[in-house]
């Protein structure tokens, strides 16, 4: 098979574990960002006979503006060059929180960028997107082979070794899909917290009838970005006598000053996959990666 895998500096580590476990060159995409914030990309390959028919382009589409105009321009040059096989690994996949108009006159971006990255590649690979309200990712990326992955039995198999016996807390009701997952398979008790939002960093936290006095508790989700809900749900664990309070994420977002709002809540430790590069990825997703990025390669185009 004629491929090749482009990833970018920051995000060098996971790609070439990715490209590693699937057989792949790993080849690095040059950025430079002149001083009016336009780009310019530099490809590994001088000309066009050089590019594979198949390329992999990994990028985390956490702090996306720019990211997704990289994979614009990267997307059409590469068609232009002769790739006939465009593949999309994207742990973190943006802009798909926004799925209803929440209020008049909002634009709903989950299927409006959902069809941009369809414009633009035949295949999708994600970890746990943020899909509430539709059932498959193919339903915002209207494509063949738009695959939503979890983090959730890494996670699992991580917890069950540093806290065996905690219990595992979803911050609020979204979070039960990936704490029951966990829970499933490690066999630990679980339950969910509710959540009143108010405002981005404005958040209360009502725990749930379960005991925690006494207990190692484990949050868990599938991102923090402020890291209020986190930090809130841990002061009230804390406030009720919880032994421990540790927190696993698929995606460790943490924009601005999160990771110390959740540390002076009382965390202790952090863990997360490497879907965003940070200095608490615990965890490897290149093998489930892999699996899944190995049967689309191996799919007709």
């Amino acid at each position: 098979m004629d491929a090749a895998l482009l990833h970018f500096t920051d995000e060098a580590a996971p790609a070439r574990r990715l490209a590693e476990a699937c057989g792949l060159a790993a080849r690095e995409v040059e950025r430079h960002c002149f001083p009016d914030a336009e780009l310019r990309l530099t490809l590994p390959f001088a000309e066009a006979q050089a590019f594979p028919e198949t390329l992999v382009l990994y990028r985390s589409l956490d702090r996306p503006n720019d990211k997704l105009v990289e994979l614009l321009l990267l997307a059409r040059h590469a068609r232009r060059q002769g790739v006939t096989r465009l593949v999309l690994v994207a742990p973190y996949l943006a802009y798909m929180r926004q799925d209803i108009a929440f209020h008049p006159g909002e634009i709903v971006s989950q299927t409006i960028v959902g069809g941009f990255l369809a414009e633009l590649v035949d295949a999708v690979i994600t970890v746990d997107p943020h899909l509430h309200r539709i059932e498959r990712l193919d339903q915002a990326i209207p494509i063949a082979h738009a695959i939503a992955l979890s983090g959730a039995p890494r996670l699992a198999e991580l917890i069950a070794e540093k806290r065996p016996g905690a219990l595992l807390l979803g911050p609020d009701e979204e979070a039960l899909q990936w704490v029951a997952q966990a829970a499933g398979l490690t066999g630990l008790d679980h339950a969910t917290c509710r959540k009143v939002r108010r405002g981005d960093r404005d958040v209360e936290i009502h725990l749930p009838d379960t005991p925690v006095a006494g207990r190692a508790v484990v949050l868990m989700d599938d991102v923090a970005s402020s890291g209020h809900t986190v930090a809130r749900a841990a002061e009230a664990l804390k406030a009720a006598g919880a032994a421990s309070v540790d927190v696993a994420l698929t995606h460790a977002l943490f924009a601005g000053d999160a990771l110390a709002v959740i540390r002076e809540a009382g965390v202790g430790e952090v863990w997360s996959t490497d879907c965003i590069t940070h200095d608490s990825n615990a965890i490897a997703m290149a093998p489930v990666l892999a699996e899944a990025l190995a049967g689309v390669l191996g799919s007709r185009p």
